[in-house]
């Protein structure tokens, strides 16, 4: 049984990554996904994070409680992993884990490293509005 449902996750796991970005949740970063949300003009908000790092920590749940909050239903945040993927940070000029990068569509309309405050991250998010 345990080797069916293994055999299951393998086989299904490549259309969890061809499914389209929904608002409101956490996706890992794909340079396909992010393109089509710019390109539509969707609010997006990159968040590079480490497990490792207690700021990227307590950013999360605020993170998940923003992305909750109805203001930002079409919100789209994408997860770059600081340890794995040098060459995402290298094309946001991203320099440490716990960088949040915020777009409006194409345009970048602010950033911040290591912050925990809420309010200062929910400003942040809104500025994709």
């Amino acid at each position: 049984m345990m080797l069916r449902r293994s055999l299951l996750a393998l086989l299904l796991a490549p259309l969890a990554w061809a499914a389209p970005a929904r608002a409101g949740e956490t996706l890992p970063y794909s340079a396909e996904a992010f393109t089509a949300a710019q390109k539509a003009g969707k609010p997006i908000l990159v968040e590079v994070s480490a497990p490792w790092c207690p700021i990227c920590k307590t950013q999360k749940p605020i993170l998940a409680k923003l992305a909750a909050d109805p203001r930002f239903k079409d919100l789209l945040i994408f997860d770059v992993d600081f340890d794995s993927r040098k060459d995402v940070l290298r094309r946001f000029n991203a320099r440490m884990q716990s960088t949040l990068i915020a777009f409006k569509g194409e345009t970048e309309t602010g950033r911040s490293v290591g912050e925990t405050q809420p309010e200062w991250i929910e400003g942040l998010v809104e500025k994709t509005l």
